[in-house]
């Protein structure tokens, strides 16, 4: 093909890819074959002499928003990148430099002046950006105020965690709403109106600083601006000081870190500038490039070849995907057997054959996620399943009529698979709070068939030898989850009742039915199908909701069975008037030790018709804390205000337990 024709179709194709990437889009090629035809594009460009305007060597990567178009005070220029630490040890020459994580979100930009936040803009196309200020209060690690006074410009990335990432994907019914990758998750997430701002809330983008880009003072030392910015309430993205010589074994180290799974935050390399911020100041603009502001440091991606073992098949919400199990092989550092095929249009595109006779070419995406990128050689196709791996109900194949993307789902519409958000709510910290019991732990149990019914949990016992041998799985954590478990089975009632998920009924219903009925007389009204509507605050619908529940055969025996199993907690109907601690306000700050927790003091504190708050203020009447005398804010301002500060034991001596 001639050279002039290759770079068209290279920068049209990346452009594509770059457009999906950016805005939250189905991805269209990874990040491997991303940089291989860019490298082929820049080494294309530098021999003839044709560059495109629209190359992307030329242009920052621009994502959409719905926030009002408006342009950077100061240019978020994007930094030139590199695939040798050669090169960065050239860049830093004789000069200090620090480096830090080059993490996979979107960059924002924040600006305060006098104090307060007055402006949240995306990067956009690195001069002209979109004004998402209205997401001040969803997106976490961007103060609302801080104590410097002049103009403050920051900017840093805006990330979601593995781990929110995969919870998130996992409860996501409709498939054409599921999200490749965290920084695709984030990028359709700040890519919502006002209206949406409690889903963006609800799925933890926060924001980490990685350049103070300007305030009113002079201070020279980035390493200073990075504190003064840590001194100022910002989550900084972490960073050491080296110099040319130090570079390759910091590199190498901070590279182990990602192989060895340390990190939670996506990260796609590295990123090195200068100690001394006034000189990088004095650099060019080089196409969209400040060429001293600072230099990417990307990871070779490393390929092995292996043969497909079999394709397992896992249920999740409504989806049933395909995931590559394969002859282990060695990359960056680890092991890996397993990689996810997403669903039958990525098998297809792939050209996944018979089990046994497909050769796979395998990467780890930024060093962690292992990836399919190719089929070498195959034989025959893949086999759909016809069976549910979880309830052997018939399978269907559906196509999105967006995407056109093909996937595998289960026909019954009472999968426990399709339910494990329910599962979620029972093992969390309001419900029976079980540790070690995730989301997507829960989906291989139920896949492995351990799990059907909220009563299963606590059975996960008799399969612990297998589950020690299961990816991801030791004896340490087998032993933890198992002792949670049995630890979960001292419940009280009122977190028993919002374990079991039924609608309308939630911690603050709990509440007011064991106030008034205790344990005793709410399993007595709730055996006998007598409703609850007498009680202050349950009212007719949610005691309707409540009896209609219960009469579902499952839902009895699951009550039934999870009787004979926890020991819940006898508490006795609340005391109307009276009560040793009526009328008094409590703060409760520190461990406890005669109490489960500090929920449980609480519970108790409002069931002798006290109250309790998080704060000290002249409306306190008492301050527990155990350490009497630590120098903490809460105790500090208790003795200022005059208020006692008791221990636990003095509490339970003068107001009972």
């Amino acid at each position: 093909m001639d050279e002039k024709k290759r770079i068209e179709e290279l920068v049209k194709t990346l452009n594509e890819a770059s457009e999906a990437y950016y805005n939250g889009q189905d991805e269209i090629m990874s990040n491997y074959e991303w940089d291989g035809m860019f490298d082929e594009l820049t080494r294309l460009e530098e021999k003839t002499g044709y560059i495109l305007p629209e190359s992307p060597t030329q242009n920052a990567g621009f994502e959409e928003s719905n926030g009002e178009r408006e342009a950077h005070e100061y240019p978020a220029l994007s930094l030139a990148k590199t695939k040798r630490i050669s090169d960065l040890q050239v860049w830093a020459g004789e000069r200090p430099v620090w480096l830090s994580w080059k993490l996979d979100g979107l960059t924002l930009v924040v600006t305060y002046d006098n104090g307060k936040l007055v402006k949240i803009l995306t990067r956009g196309n690195g001069t002209v950006g979109s004004n998402i200020t209205f997401m001040k209060d969803a997106i976490e690690g961007i103060p609302k105020t801080v104590k410097y006074k002049g103009h403050l410009v920051v900017r840093g990335e805006a990330a979601i965690t593995y781990t929110d990432f995969e919870l998130i994907n996992d409860t996501i019914e409709d498939d054409d709403e599921k999200y490749a990758n965290p920084r695709n998750l984030a990028s359709g997430t700040l890519g919502l109106d006002k209206s949406n701002l409690d889903k963006v809330k609800e799925r933890h983008i926060h924001f980490y600083a990685f350049t103070l880009v300007h305030l009113d003072e002079t201070m020279s030392s980035w390493g200073e601006r990075m504190d003064y910015l840590e001194k100022l309430g910002f989550t900084t993205v972490a960073h050491e000081l080296t110099d040319a010589k130090g570079l390759e074994e910091v590199v190498e180290r901070w590279t182990k870190k990602v192989e060895d799974g340390e990190m939670d935050i996506p990260v796609d390399g590295l990123v090195i500038c200068y100690e001394d911020n006034d000189y990088a100041q004095t650099g060019s603009v080089t196409g969209h490039h400040a060429s001293r502001a600072g230099y990417a440091f990307k990871w070779q991606d490393v390929s092995a070849e292996t043969t497909l073992k079999y394709v397992e098949w896992s249920c999740a919400a409504s989806t049933i995907s395909p995931v590559a199990v394969f002859e282990p092989v060695a990359l960056e550092g680890t092991t890996v057997s397993r990689a996810s095929l997403c669903n039958i249009s990525e098998m297809e595109r792939l050209g996944i054959g018979e089990d046994g006779k497909t050769t796979l070419d395998i990467i780890k995406a930024n060093k962690i996620i292992p990836k399919c990128i190719g089929v070498k050689k195959k034989e025959g196709t893949f086999t759909i399943p016809e069976f549910c791996p979880v309830c052997h109900a018939r399978t269907e194949i559906r196509i999105s009529e967006h995407s056109g993307t093909k996937t595998l789902h289960c026909t019954n519409p009472d999968c426990t698979a399709k339910h494990v958000k329910k599962f979620s709510r029972f093992v969390s910290k309001p419900g029976m709070d079980i540790d070690g019991l995730s989301i997507q732990t829960m989906l291989k149990f139920m896949n492995l068939g351990y799990i059907h019914y909220f009563e299963d949990i606590y059975t996960l016992k008799n399969h612990a030898d297998e589950i020690r041998s299961l990816d991801g799985f030791g004896e340490k954590s087998c032993n933890n989850m198992l002792q949670a478990i049995e630890k979960s089975k001292n419940v009280d009632p009122v977190h028993f009742i919002y374990a079991l998920c039924i609608p309308q009924i939630g911690t603050d219903a709990g509440k007011k039915m064991i106030a008034a009925l205790g344990t005793g007389g709410f399993f007595q009204k709730l055996h006998a199908g007598e409703g609850f509507e007498d009680i202050d605050g349950i009212g007719p619908e949610r005691s309707t909701s409540m009896l209609d529940w219960y009469r579902q055969n499952q839902n009895r025996h699951t009550v039934a069975a999870l009787e004979e199993i926890l020991n819940i907690a006898e508490v006795e109907p609340k005391v109307t008037e009276g009560g040793t601690c009526e009328g008094l306000t409590f703060v409760i700050t520190g461990d406890v030790h005669q109490f489960k927790n500090r929920t449980e003091f609480k519970e108790y504190v409002e069931s002798q018709n006290g109250s309790v708050t998080g704060s000290v203020s002249k409306k306190t009447d008492y301050l527990v804390n155990n350490d009497i005398e630590s120098t903490s804010s809460k105790n500090q301002k208790a003795k200022s205000l005059g208020i006692p500060i008791i221990s636990e034991d003095m509490f339970v001596e003068r107001f009972g337990k």
